[in-house]
């Protein structure tokens, strides 16, 4: 006769043979353990290694393989990591990494990223703990911007989805919630407006509204790479008389070419005249708020409806860690919040809760990046970050006094925050343009610094974007010694 006892025993066999968790946990730790040691190992000797090297084909082939159906040794699969994929990364944790606008990350919060990992938190809704870690951090973030008590956030993959949701978030406003089902007429007309220096994901954004970017109006910059306010305001007024509809204004807290940030509180003013949403893109220096050196800088961010940052750039949080602020949260749930049978709300229990970040943002599968946020802020805090970010753009203008002071440099935009554009010239100033490009290229080859090309004027410049808490002046040096040192090379291509 089988007995509860022997069902028992059977639900004990199954659970052995189709569980993933390990037979031998004091083997897991030991493991772990060494894993956890090597990163240490590759943070503390970051400044031994080269910023960025060429995966072999011999380590790429290895990624080329079929579908495992069998297990593997941890350990196996730990030592391909180690050898094939921590050497090639994208340096961007390196002190000697200036090429993009990346944060370099802390031991702080790669160890959160792992806590994340072990509770495997949805933070979709419902009530546990991790939802008000998320929560904690809006607080937080309302007290850094001076955002009042109404105001409401939420975690993104990164600046390009919070402008995202941004635009949606606006043209609700405009046009009310039933837009949400009704879709966008021939006969709304929306239009907005940025400066024509404004980060690519903001007309992508517009594309994927469905509003379409031809709807974006790039308005002229002055020379310091600020939106024009004459010429806005006068885009404005016409596309009025024309018909449209103008329903935002976005602003740049810090170009992503240059590091421009636009007159924030003028452009308060002009959405209050002309009855706009106003959103920042402070993907780039939002976060400068932080440092007193650079806070006046940012004047009037505190008077936006909704503005977007990240929190993996000078906040130096583990990637990804976007963020959306916005002004009051009704205006998110008006956007986002729907009814559906599997979401429903019970009044205690698992299913209880106040606050469900879906009902606020276009996820409900989302993944716990508030923990390494918490974490970073709460270890490091606030003044030790900003004092990093003032560090960043003393080494800016550094480097910009540096190149002012060689003949073979030529400086191509003002420096706004920590980021510095030039070219080089040659000691007579007779240099092509397009050498800088091949001097990038080489500079990445040889792996010691990093920087990134872009175009100013339709010309190509070196781009150095000084991020990490790691770079010292010591890497600014090597920047520019080695743009000269390749510079004068009898090789380098002449057109």
């Amino acid at each position: 006769m089988f007995s509860l006892q022997d069902a028992g025993r059977a639900a004990i066999d199954r659970q052995a043979r189709t569980s993933l968790d390990p037979d031998d946990w004091q083997t897991l730790r030991k493991q772990g353990h060494q894993m956890l040691d090597d990163m240490f190992d590759h943070l503390q000797t970051l400044d031994a290694r080269r910023v960025w090297q060429h995966a072999p084909s011999s380590a790429r082939a290895l990624f080329d393989a079929p579908l495992p159906v069998e297990a593997s040794d941890l350990a196996d699969v730990h030592a391909i990591f180690r050898q094939n994929i921590l050497p090639y990364g994208s340096g961007n944790i390196h002190p000697g990494f200036m090429g993009w606008v990346q944060g370099g990350g802390t031991a702080a919060g790669m160890l959160a990223e792992m806590l994340a990992g072990g509770l495997n938190a949805n933070l979709g809704g419902r009530d546990h703990m991790p939802i008000e870690v998320e929560r904690q951090i809006i607080r937080w973030t309302r007290q850094i911007f001076s955002f009042p008590e109404t105001a409401g956030g939420i975690f993104l993959t990164g600046a390009s989805q919070a402008n995202f949701v941004a635009v949606q978030i606006a043209r609700c406003r405009k046009l009310g919630r039933d837009i949400r089902a009704t879709g966008l007429s021939d006969e709304s007309r929306l239009v907005a407006y940025a400066s024509s220096e404004v980060h690519g994901c903001v007309p992508r954004a517009f594309e994927m509204s469905g509003i379409g970017s031809n709807r974006l109006r790039g308005v002229a910059v002055d020379a310091a790479g600020k939106i024009d306010i004459g010429a806005l305001e006068q885009a404005i007024v016409l596309d009025q008389q024309q018909g449209y509809t103008p329903f935002l204004v976005i602003g740049s807290a810090g170009t992503v070419n240059t590091g421009a940030i636009d007159d924030l509180a003028a452009l308060r003013g002009i959405a209050d005249a002309y009855d706009l949403h106003f959103h920042v893109d402070g993907a780039l220096g939002a976060l400068g708020i932080l440092s007193p050196d650079l806070a006046h800088l940012l004047a009037g961010i505190e008077t936006c409806d909704s503005l977007a940052f990240d929190f993996h750039k000078w906040g130096q949080v583990p990637y990804d860690a976007g963020f959306l602020l916005v002004r009051d949260g009704e205006w998110q749930r008006q956007t986002f919040a729907s009814d559906a049978a599997y979401l429903s709300r019970a009044a205690t229990g698992l299913a209880g809760g106040d606050w469900w970040p879906c009902d606020y943002g276009p996820d409900l599968s989302r993944g716990f990046r508030a923990l390494k946020t918490w974490f970073t802020l709460k270890t490091y805090g606030v003044k030790a970050l900003g004092e990093a970010m003032s560090a960043n753009c003393r080494l800016a203008l550094t480097l910009a006094q540096h190149i002012e002071q060689e003949p073979a440099l030529k400086l191509l935009a003002p420096v706004a925050l920590n980021i510095v554009c030039f070219a080089y010239v040659g000691a007579d100033g007779t240099m092509p343009p397009s050498v800088n490009s091949h001097i990038v290229e080489r500079l990445h080859a040889e792996g010691r610094v990093a920087p990134s090309l872009t175009h100013l004027n339709g010309q190509p410049a070196i781009r150095a974007a000084i991020v990490n808490h790691r770079t010292s002046q010591a890497d600014i040096d090597a920047l520019v010694h080695s743009v000269l040192t390749i510079g004068s090379r009898q090789d380098l291509p002449q057109c």
